[in-house]
């Protein structure tokens, strides 16, 4: 898959600069409406909008609010109004990068369904339309990242606020959505204000600092290169265990160990005064001897970055 040009990648920097700004509006108002952040829950919530209020009240605490000093009763929730915002706006992102790469899957019928479909499915579903079909498909789909169980699913933006939000995503150029780094650099753009924030205030960095200023996309060639010289390493010490590792030089020591699809292209050696080139990562006699018994770990776990160029590399 292509990786983002500038043009696209300042695109998308853009929009999801201006989508967090305003996710947590929309989310702060949400949740004012509900009186999450008030003593007493507001007069108008029935039932259903009460019950909620209480278990967006206990996640906020879970995330770190607690009560607002000046105001007995009532609770700070910035870190429940970041999560919501974040919340939104992925469904609506994974949402559209499942529709334009055809992976949206109707989870009742298990067949493909186009954005035109859902907005088609929405009378039926008793849903507002189109968009809260395909969410509602993606969050299906990724039950690891939106929890069925999770109350912020239960927190309803304003009208106005979803169209401003939706924009965003209707906006981007479709070929945002058919690169493979565009998802990686959507975390890192949308902590990019923050981490600026952090890092001009010169104070010492906490949990609630850390993500904006460690949560850094990893681009392919540094994936490419961590990967060729610990797998491609290993690659290596096995191929010349049972053939001659002589070459002229190392491009010729790199071509011995490629196959098919996978041609170690960052993978370094070491030349010895014998001719013989070995990985300049080194090989160990106590390394597995076959693909199957490999164990390994994404040193990031974002985006799946590392497992998708690790899978690649694994079934050459």
């Amino acid at each position: 898959m292509p990786s983002l040009s500038k043009p696209l990648r300042n695109e998308l920097s853009s929009a999801v600069l201006a989508a967090r700004k305003l996710a947590e509006a929309a989310a702060g108002k949400a949740l004012h409406a509900l009186g999450v952040d008030e003593a007493e829950p507001p007069e108008h919530l029935d039932a259903k909008g009460r019950k909620l209020r209480v278990r967006l009240r206990s996640q906020a605490r879970q995330l770190g609010d607690g009560e607002d000093a000046a105001k007995r009763g009532c609770l700070t929730i910035g870190h429940l109004t970041e999560k919501i915002a974040y919340d939104h706006w992925h469904r609506l992102l994974f949402a559209r990068f499942l529709a334009e790469n055809d992976l949206l899957i109707s989870p009742d019928h298990g067949v493909g369904v186009s954005l035109a479909d859902c907005e088609e499915l929405a009378p039926a579903l008793d849903l507002r339309d189109g968009w809260e079909v395909a969410t509602r498909f993606a969050a299906r789909m990724l039950p690891q990242i939106f929890r069925p169980d999770d109350p912020a699913d239960g927190v309803v933006f304003a009208p106005e606020d979803r169209v401003a939000l939706r924009k965003r995503v209707t906006g981007l150029s479709g070929d945002i959505f058919a690169a493979g780094d565009s998802l990686g650099w959507c975390y890192q753009f949308w902590q990019a204000e923050r981490k600026e924030a952090v890092n001009k205030s010169g104070n010492k960095i906490g949990a609630d600092e850390l993500p904006a200023v460690t949560q850094l996309f990893t681009e392919d060639y540094m994936v490419d290169f961590l990967l060729d010289n610990t797998l491609g390493a290993w690659h290596a010490g096995k191929v010349f265990s049972v053939q001659s590792s002589v070459f002229s030089t190392e491009a010729e020591a790199r071509a011995a160990c490629a196959v098919p699809g996978c041609e170690w292209k960052y993978l370094r050696f070491i030349q010895g005064k014998d001719g013989k080139w070995t990985p300049a990562a080194g090989a160990f006699d106590g390394w597995p001897k076959t693909a199957a018994a490999l164990k390994c770990l994404d040193p990031c776990m974002g985006s799946g970055h590392f497992v998708v160029a690790l899978f690649e590399r694994l079934a050459a």
